[in-house]
């Protein structure tokens, strides 16, 4: 009992992260169950297919928001559950440590930049309105859906970065998109599980328990992501990035670092991302004031009427 109960706290965190960042379901979940010693393809089964549940609640909460850009999810949605089927069917015969470290470094690439990006710059607005093509979004979205399915998690952290650091989107909208988008990478890689594995190595109380738990947790994240300033949240998004792809990195074997190098890394890069988040929200609240001011002022002008004394008519 104790189990079911800490999985279905488990469930409702992720999903609070997940629904709110945009990425972390998956990992925070697979995490555990590979803790307790649950093979990766059954841990991945379980969580894709408690996912069904949760992303179907996410989805629907942040539509009720209006987080989510339709057009972005049908085109990195399809692509996603393809490559999701794909990396199910065949996580038994493939192996992705050589593969994590690499896509890690370029995770923590994208990871840095939307850091400094959002931090120092705010919401990229150069770019802001113009649609994501097919052409990025597609492939995108297959080696996201792949990595998730492989790795028992990966559809947010690649596929949120690299939509934020076009500054095509509201991060807001960016995050709801793809949270909606995870539910067809749900049903995809659970159909491939089944396939592979067949139904006898997943516990489905656990499902149950992920599942409720992330079905709680996800309206209220989705209310989170809405009231939560843009600046902000992709500062805290880039932290999220570059702590887990870091963390990946010094546990592989490229690296393998001791765990006192670790321990000193990660709490560096806390002190990092906390500032990066104070100071996010500072500029937030400066810029929020001189907009208050700038309004005030043209309230005291008054508006301009035309035909005003002077005129010829």
């Amino acid at each position: 009992m104790r189990a079911l109960i800490l999985l279905g706290i488990v469930g409702f965190v992720a999903q609070l992260v997940d629904g709110s960042l945009g990425m972390a379901y998956g990992v925070t979940s697979t995490t555990l169950l590979l803790a307790v010693g649950t093979n990766p393809a059954a841990a991945s089964a379980t969580v894709h297919l408690a996912e069904i549940g949760t992303t179907l609640a996410s989805g629907i909460s942040h539509w009720r928001f209006d987080n989510i850009d339709w057009k972005v999810v049908a085109k990195i949605g399809i692509p996603g559950a393809v490559g999701a089927f794909a990396g199910a069917t065949f996580l038994s015969g493939l192996s992705t440590e050589v593969a994590a470290p690499i896509m890690s470094i370029i995770l923590l690439t994208l990871g840095a930049y939307v850091l400094i990006r959002f931090t120092a710059f705010g919401l990229p607005r150069g770019n802001l309105g113009k649609p994501l093509r097919k052409r990025f979004l597609g492939p995108l979205g297959l080696v996201a859906g792949f990595v998730d399915a492989t790795g028992g998690g990966g559809w947010g952290p690649v596929g949120t970065p690299a939509i934020l650091a076009s500054g095509r989107i509201p991060p807001r909208k960016v995050i709801g998109s793809i949270d909606a988008s995870e539910f067809l990478v749900a049903i995809a890689a659970s159909i491939g599980f089944f396939f592979g594995l067949g139904s006898e190595n997943i516990d489905f109380a656990w499902v149950a328990v992920l599942l409720l738990g992330g079905v709680i947790a996800a309206p209220i994240a989705a209310w989170l992501v809405r009231h939560i300033p843009p600046r902000i949240l992709g500062s805290a998004v880039g932290g999220v990035i570059i702590l887990t792809n870091v963390r990946t990195l010094l546990r592989s074997d490229m690296v393998n670092a001791p765990g006192n190098v670790q321990t000193a890394t990660y709490l560096a890069i806390a002190v990092i991302w906390a500032a990066s988040i104070a100071y996010s929200l500072r500029e937030y609240r400066r810029d929020r004031d001189n907009e208050s001011v700038e309004a005030i002022e043209g309230l005291e002008r008054g508006p301009v009427v035309e035909g005003a004394a002077g005129s010829t008519r």
